[in-house]
């Protein structure tokens, strides 16, 4: 299934293979999501045993995880007003009411982020057969913009810590090593748990916190945003699309393995078929550390997620902020 020396070949196999072009009709924008039904949901809110929480973000701020390549940098934020305002009485309010207001400008993808089904293409057309540029404009996504999954990011997570399972003293994945098919199967295995139809599917390769070692050592982020990684093999698109996932995410940058596994020069062909032609929403930059130590203490693998990504009007990816509630 993958020829090392022939991507353009390996990448049209595999796209012919998974792909979800017109299952859901030729007006769907929705693609994997479709999976994800109200009665997985229902299932979903039968997990919630404890009560217990795990927030899964990189928080928002100016420490990285960015440097800049592709033009995305780290979230500014600026106050609008201020507690000395108030002291002020700037603006002046009545009876002494005073507040304080704030902004921020930042890409998108910053952080903990959904990839939206406009955000990559493959030789001009986007999910479902449309042109892409009849798609994605200087206005934005007029499609599929992230928008339209609104109040649908909610449903039965499942992690896959394949890390701790293949490295359990370190719990780290070296960079560059491909998750294969053989890898997920054996890690559900162990963990005693099945990936089914419209899961939300969490795959942790260890790669954040190497990443947090370097910065509590005063070296900073690294390659992280960008650069060498474990990750999703292109191999594992079959079992993704056989498993029918709603949606899949990591806690690296670029959800699939860096560099990739074919040998001559090529740029995230997993993705290349994944949104494209899969229909499916991958998830960057997610914090799954305490979750899975919570996990591997308890044995339990299946939590209530909701992922509700911020729904900017023709967004092609969004920040969001995951909750797993076990």
């Amino acid at each position: 299934m993958l020829d090392p020396q022939d991507p353009e070949a390996t990448i049209a196999a595999a796209a012919a293979r998974v792909s979800n072009w017109g299952r859901w009709g030729e007006d769907d924008v929705l693609g994997t999501l479709n999976l994800l039904t109200p009665e997985k949901r229902v299932q979903a809110a039968a997990l919630v045993r404890s009560g217990v929480s795990f927030d899964l973000t990189q928080h928002f701020n100016t420490d990285g995880p960015q440097k800049g390549w592709l033009r995305r940098v780290n979230p500014v934020h600026a106050m609008l007003g201020t507690g000395l305002d108030a002291e002020a009485g700037i603006p002046a309010f009545p009876h002494g009411i005073g507040g304080a207001d704030d902004m921020i400008t930042m890409p998108l993808q910053a952080s903990t982020q959904w990839d939206g089904l406009g955000h990559i293409f493959d030789h001009g057309k986007a999910y479902n057969g449309r042109r892409a540029g009849a798609i994605v404009t200087s206005e934005g996504d007029n499609t599929t913009g992230i928008e339209t999954t609104a109040g649908r990011f909610v449903g039965r997570g499942v992690l896959l810590d394949v890390a701790r399972h293949l490295e359990p003293e370190t719990a780290e994945l070296p960079d560059g090593f491909a998750i294969t098919p053989e890898h997920l199967d054996a890690t559900a295995a162990a963990a005693g748990v099945e990936v089914t139809s419209g899961d939300l599917l969490l795959v942790r390769t260890g790669r954040l916190s190497r990443a947090r070692r370097s910065i509590a050592a005063g070296t900073g982020w690294g390659d992280y945003a960008g650069g060498e990684s474990p990750g999703l093999s292109f191999t594992s698109l079959d079992w993704l699309r056989a498993h029918d996932v709603a949606a899949v995410a990591t806690d690296t940058w670029g959800v699939e393995v860096r560099p990739s596994e074919v040998a001559v020069p090529t740029f995230q062909p997993f993705h290349q078929v994944a949104i494209p032609h899969l229909g499916l929403f991958l998830g960057e930059m997610w914090d799954l550390e305490e979750l899975a130590a919570d996990c591997a203490s308890d044995g339990v693998h299946e939590f209530l997620l909701a992922a509700p990504p911020l729904p900017v009007t023709g967004a092609v990816g969004a920040p969001v902020a995951p909750i797993a509630v076990k």
